[in-house]
């Protein structure tokens, strides 16, 4: 198989036949699909020869960075939005460690404001997954003691309006676009799974590699779990239904640009935050989840560091200005919808890594030995 270099394949994420691709294979294949490729050509109108090749070709060129099934981890481990209080100059080395060594922090970002706000001195941001039966605190601990941060903040979910990162087709989009209704608010009530799941579920969740984006592209994964392809398929189906499954997704390169063409996919991740009337925050969060800009929107309890806000969600944009009308259109719905903002603000990403969070048991345990007699590993 030739690589994506050795052709004349645009792989460049705003190619027109690479757009029409994307608005569909970042976000919109939901579930479990037996051929997801197939599936992206259907919707997107690409013939699958086509979508197989311009897949592959932006794959090995690092426009997208991983193409894999993903999970609803909320359902499988406990997880949390952590903040972590560091020094200034010892960040960008936290940073790195956070990123290379824990498998259990997933999106680790820095993250700034226009102005000294609550919380502002929280620099460091990371997405933090445990295996069921642990504790977040537990995992938290030993993460502060090895790189001598000063304090954190663990904020679980305590319900989730929108996750869905589908750049492309929200590049086009205005402020205020927003579904016809609320959205449904998803628990994140963890469930359990038999081992034959677990295989299944492990086998599945690892990314495709180049010679994987094909039209079957399950059949060596089922063998990984030692099960025939129509059982991988079945047992994948009611994991689906157990709704622990997310969404087949080719994810872009989005914070770094292109080395092809020296493009940006977005330059602005912003985080929002809300503070809303004990009681209300349901409400708001499906409110806040329906527009279509949101590419994350969770419950989550900022506690007294973060003004006591409440709803918090993901925003990206090419251009601050804009991201900031999405915002006041957000703003002016709730207030038009009849519920309050006691308090709000926003909190800008810049450094930004992201990796599959770790949810294996035999990963934790391994671990947790590894480390359990180092001290501070930052100096």
């Amino acid at each position: 198989m030739s690589s994506a270099t050795d052709t004349d394949i645009p792989v460049e994420h705003d190619d027109p036949v690479n757009t029409q691709i994307l608005s569909v294979s970042e976000d919109l294949v939901n579930g479990f699909q037996r051929h997801p490729f197939q599936h992206i050509a259907e919707k997107s109108g690409v013939e699958l020869p086509v979508v197989l090749e311009r897949i592959r070709a932006m794959l090995e060129a690092g426009v997208i960075r991983r193409v894999r099934q993903t999970l609803l981890a909320t359902k499988l481990a406990h997880g949390a939005l952590c903040a972590w209080k560091v020094d200034n100059d010892k960040l960008d080395e936290i940073f790195d460690w956070m990123f290379r060594e824990d498998p259990f922090s997933g999106h680790v970002v820095t993250r700034s404001t226009d102005r000294e706000i609550s919380g502002s001195d929280f620099k460091l941001w990371t997405t933090l997954k445990v295996p069921q039966g642990e504790k977040l605190e537990d995992h938290a601990d030993v993460l502060k003691r090895l790189t001598g941060a000063h304090e954190y903040v663990l904020m679980p979910a305590s319900g989730i309006f929108a996750l869905g990162v589908g750049h492309v087709r929200r590049k086009s989009m205005e402020p205020g676009a927003r579904a016809d209704a609320p959205v449904v608010m998803n628990t994140t009530t963890t469930v359990e799974l038999t081992d034959q799941e677990w295989e299944v579920l492990l086998a599945m969740k690892g990314e495709l590699t180049p010679d994987e984006i094909c039209e079957n592209p399950w059949e060596g994964r089922a063998k990984e779990a030692g099960v025939d392809l129509d059982t991988f398929c079945e047992i994948a189906k009611g994991l689906d239904e157990k709704k622990v499954i997310g969404r087949f997704s080719t994810f872009l390169e989005h914070v770094k640009p292109s080395e092809s063409g020296n493009k940006r996919v977005t330059r602005f991740n912003a985080l929002f935050h809300w503070k809303v009337p004990e009681g209300m925050q349901q409400q708001a969060g499906c409110e806040v989840g329906r527009h279509h800009i949101m590419t994350h929107a969770y419950w989550r309890e900022g506690g007294a560091r973060f003004g006591n806000v409440n709803i918090m969600g993901v925003v990206h944009g090419t251009e601050k200005d804009r991201v900031l009308e999405h915002k006041a259109a957000i703003d002016k719905h709730l207030e038009e919808v009849g519920i309050p903002v006691d308090y709000t603000n926003v909190f800008w990403g810049g450094r930004s890594e992201i990796k599959p969070s770790e949810i294996s048991p035999v990963v934790y345990k391994e671990f947790h030995e590894k480390w359990k007699d180092s001290g501070q590993v930052i100096g």
